[in-house]
């Protein structure tokens, strides 16, 4: 498959060291590394192996990659290995697609505490799922489910979210049924928005009462706790955004959908469309009109802030699973649930310890990295390692 002809990695070479000079005091150090990351990746500088065509005698350097979750190059790989271990756990009943997402005044806050208030937005979506599948008013039932955290829009700016994807339905009480939710509907999105925004606020301020908050320039006043009380008051009364797309045709279309989502990172380079004269220039959905496609230019220093605004907290997840899908009872409650809906269990073969990755890549993606580019007929094979450089490439050098 070609590569994209700009990249994100070409924005940081070309305006990376004058927007490290210009915001050196604010630039924390898991963004330095993610830009440092991004520039290097597939580069000399990380170095890599050479290859030769075993039929034509073509040659080509093969740079190793950054592995870094933020970097759009490298997510493929590690986006098709996650959806072929979620394959053994599909179970044949509808999905649904529900996003949980906090005011901008929450995001606000967010941005300066991180680790914190993601950790509460996942508990507050967790437990809001949970609490009304478990009413007997709604479907009561256990439920199982994945969320993934996505912290941008499609214009870069700051939009802390969760995309949760669940089975449409879950175990009774007793573990003896399967209970199947209404056909194409879930569960009623104005309830949850309502207890999702109750228990939310009530974690945010259990966070500040234990001094795990904290605030600084415009946000500096809501280190008081009158101010901050009077800063969430009206939050209290809005409606939060939550809100259930149409459920997918059946599993087969789970994985396709999914995969969109769980390792996307805040622009994929294909977006890309020019990059001169100190601007960036790019293509985004407008979703509040309804998915229009646009076009949006912005000054390189601008262009990379936004992106950087969605560096993760180091070791921090942002893939989790819960009920009956949650990692400690996966196994043992996913068999049961193939028992109670008459499905037979499907064998799992054990994966290969560290298995190539040039294997394991046409394997998940079908496409070769063997073959000859070139020749089309002779496969490449590897007759040096090229030892890293150390150094960063030139500006306008691909790896």
């Amino acid at each position: 498959m070609e590569r994209p002809k700009l990249e994100v990695a070409d924005v940081f070479r070309r305006y990376g060291p004058a927007y490290r000079q210009k915001h050196a005091a604010s630039l924390s150090q898991a963004q330095r590394r993610v830009m440092s990351d991004i520039e290097l990746c597939r580069t000399a500088a990380l170095g890599g192996h050479l290859e030769e065509c075993d039929g034509c005698g073509h040659q080509r350097p093969a740079y190793n990659s950054c592995r870094d979750r933020h970097c759009p190059k490298c997510q493929s790989l590690a986006r098709a290995q996650w959806l072929e271990d979620r394959q053994s756990e599909l179970l044949p009943v509808e999905y649904f697609h529900v996003v949980f997402t906090v005011p901008q005044e929450i995001a606000a806050i967010a941005y300066q505490n991180k680790e914190e208030v993601y950790g509460i937005l996942f508990r507050a979506t967790a437990e809001t799922l949970r609490t009304i599948a478990a009413d007997p008013q709604h479907l009561g039932a256990e439920i199982g489910f994945f969320a993934v955290l996505h912290s941008w829009g499609q214009n870069l700016l700051y939009h802390p979210h969760l995309h949760c994807v669940v089975p449409g339905g879950g175990l009774a009480p007793d573990g003896k049924r399967w209970i199947a939710c209404r056909p194409g509907f879930f569960l009623p999105v104005r309830v949850l928005s309502c207890l999702f925004r109750r228990l939310f606020l009530d974690h945010l301020q259990a966070a500040f009462d234990q001094g795990k908050l904290h605030f600084f320039s415009s946000l500096e006043r809501l280190r008081d706790p009158h101010a901050f009380a009077q800063y969430l008051a009206p939050l209290r009364q809005t409606d939060w955004v939550v809100y259930a797309k149409p459920p997918f045709g059946g599993p087969e279309q789970v994985l396709n959908y999914v995969g969109r989502y769980t390792h996307r990172v805040a622009i994929s380079n294909n977006r890309l469309m020019n990059i001169d004269q100190g601007k960036v220039t790019f293509t985004w959905k407008d979703y509040r009109h309804h998915d229009q496609p646009k076009v949006m230019t912005l000054e390189a220093d601008e262009f990379i802030r936004r992106f950087l605004l969605h560096v993760l907290p180091d070791g921090f997840q942002r893939i989790r699973h819960y009920g009956f899908l949650a990692h400690r009872y996966r196994k043992a409650k996913l068999a049961l649930c193939r028992q109670l809906l008459g499905v037979a269990l499907t064998a799992v073969v054990p994966r290969q310890d560290q298995p190539d990755y040039r294997d394991l890549y046409e394997k998940l993606t079908g496409r070769s990295l063997r073959e000859c580019p070139v020749c089309h007929a002779g496969h490449m094979v590897v007759i040096a390692i090229l030892p890293a450089s150390g150094r960063p490439p030139p500006l306008g050098h691909r790896g």
